[in-house]
């Protein structure tokens, strides 16, 4: 039975500055606070896992900086393998800027060292990748490594989803070595030329020109998927008040690959995510926000 979730990702250091709302543009706010949380959607994503319970592995490139000292003591805190994330000399870790307002958030990513992400780094961790069972993957690296991992995997049979964020044009090389891609709706705009359609017409024409499987993450609306013949939309689960929507698309990618690391269907892997996400909004900060196996059971029929 599959099990282990290998994610190759970002680590960044956010910077979350909270706000009553956001600044127009020439426009100066007062903040209310500023806060320093470990982050990138990698690492989310790897620790999101590690709440649930599953067999997991985080690979990525941080720099020397007190930064990335403060992020390899939380995934040593959080019982994270750190055996091989790279640590560059001379490089600053990635940054992540977070306007965070009681409703909604924006965010501005510096890579930094997860430039340093590259194919040659992808080599030297080939052995983990290939032992996988699933490739957890996001765009907060660049995307040539992105793409070289992808073909390792499949080389391997290795199943592939793809958080595709930051947004980024893909062309059909790339896409088909992904069997799962997860974009939320501005990121299904940058996908797509016919983003204005309505949900079932981009499915439709999504499954005529692709063989990947198209998620799409609908914010305070919940996700939809295709079941072959129809859409089909799962509202959002209101689970408490939202205090902070930041980690909210990476508790899903966690959620959907822990389903479908243990061979579930996707519709069921689909309900977890949600039931994931729904949760991960209810606490502040994308790593501290993620649910653990208890809070899930506590909603979830199927005890994970």
């Amino acid at each position: 039975m599959g099990e282990r979730v290998v994610v190759l990702g970002s680590l960044n250091m956010d910077i979350v500055v909270s706000a009553a709302r956001k600044p127009e543009v020439g426009e100066t706010v007062l903040g209310e606070s500023v806060r320093y949380v470990p982050g990138g959607k990698g690492a989310n994503q790897a620790i999101g896992l590690k709440q649930l319970d599953a067999d997991k592995k985080m690979l990525g490139v941080i720099g020397d900086d007190i930064f990335g000292e403060k992020i390899m003591q939380q995934l040593h805190q959080l019982t994270i393998d750190r055996q091989h994330i790279k640590q560059v000399n001379g490089t600053a870790t990635g940054i992540a800027t977070i306007i965070h307002t009681p409703k909604d958030n924006s965010i501005i990513v510096v890579p930094g060292a997860n430039t340093a992400c590259t194919t040659a780094y992808v080599d030297e961790v080939e052995a983990v990748i290939a032992s996988a069972d699933v490739l957890l993957m996001q765009f907060e690296i660049p995307l040539e490594t992105v793409k070289y991992a992808l073909q390792l995997a499949k080389k391997n049979n290795v199943t592939t989803i793809v958080n595709p964020a930051p947004a980024q044009e893909l062309t059909e090389d790339l896409l088909r070595y992904i069997d799962y891609i997860t974009p939320n709706q501005s990121e299904l705009a940058v996908l797509l030329d016919n983003a204005n359609e309505d949900l079932e017409t981009i499915f439709k024409q999504w499954n005529r020109k692709h063989t990947t499987e198209l998620i799409v993450t609908l914010g305070e609306k919940g996700c939809a998927y295709w079941d072959g013949e129809n859409v089909i939309k799962i509202a959002a689960k209101q689970l408490g008040e939202v205090r902070d929507t930041t980690g909210a698309g990476d508790a899903f990618n966690a959620g959907l690959a822990y389903g479908i690391s243990k061979r579930w269907t996707i519709r069921q892997s689909v309900l977890l995510a949600n039931t994931v996400s729904g949760l991960a909004v209810t606490k502040f900060g994308a790593q501290a926000g993620m649910p653990t196996k208890q809070d899930v059971n506590r909603f979830w029929i199927n005890k994970l």
